[in-house]
């Protein structure tokens, strides 16, 4: 974007390398994914808000937690390379479907790296399916060496997952959703960020986000700008 020649300063220029053009890249990848596939929008647009509410929760500052959300927006950006035959089959996918679902987070780390945007951002989003004990994928990275910011995605991807409606599963209940993350601390989770994640739930009436009908994009999001603005 070029500012015009009577240099309105409400016309800003976009730089490669800035946060704000990390911000235009990430809401651009971000509606790839919502003229692609609005069920997975919709789900990343939780867990970007999810994200955001639980760095803060933990001490994060501010723009650290909304860089954070940023990589919720996209994390499943991969996705979009994904047949819609397997994304959303009703049925258990076979060994060779599931190795295709597993690649998504490295094609979604391939694509962002084509931009000028963070390696932290990218590594986030690359490792946002590690387990805490070393069996998740891409990389099989185990305990602090998973980036903190994959980590909490990790537990605010699972939360929304359980708790939505999808092909192939009806949502769970959220005391069933609770007891599952809590059993998954020191294996799937980090069981600090568990902690974290249940005391924000419990003390967060109505934290639970519900699905949208017809979904919006995030500038018409009542709410997004006010409480969970990831700008």
């Amino acid at each position: 974007m070029v500012a015009n020649s009577q240099g309105d300063s409400s016309v800003r220029e976009v730089f490669p390398g800035t946060r704000r053009y990390t911000q235009h890249t990430i809401y651009e990848l971000a509606e790839t994914i919502r003229e692609r596939d609005i069920v997975t929008y919709e789900h990343c647009r939780r867990v970007a808000i999810y994200a955001n509410r639980l760095a803060r929760h933990i001490g994060w500052h501010r723009r650290a937690a909304r860089e954070l959300a940023l990589a919720g927006l996209i994390h499943d950006l991969g996705k979009t390379w994904v047949q819609n035959s397997v994304l959303h089959k009703p049925t258990p996918l076979s060994q060779d479907e599931w190795h295709q679902m597993q690649r998504h987070p490295a094609i979604a780390a391939r694509i962002l790296l084509t931009y000028d945007v963070s390696d932290e951002l990218i590594e986030i989003v690359r490792h946002h399916h590690e387990a805490y004990d070393g069996s998740g994928y891409p990389d099989h990275l185990k305990g602090t060496a998973i980036p903190i910011g994959s980590r909490l995605l990790t537990v605010t991807d699972v939360f929304d997952a359980l708790t939505s409606a999808r092909s192939y599963k009806d949502p769970l209940p959220l005391h069933e959703v609770r007891e599952r993350i809590e059993r998954g601390a020191g294996a799937t989770f980090d069981p600090e960020v568990v902690q974290a994640f249940l005391e924000l739930l419990d003390t967060t009436p109505d934290f639970q986000l519900a699905s949208r009908a017809v979904p919006a994009p995030l500038d018409q999001i009542p709410g997004w700008d006010r409480h969970d603005t990831i700008e």
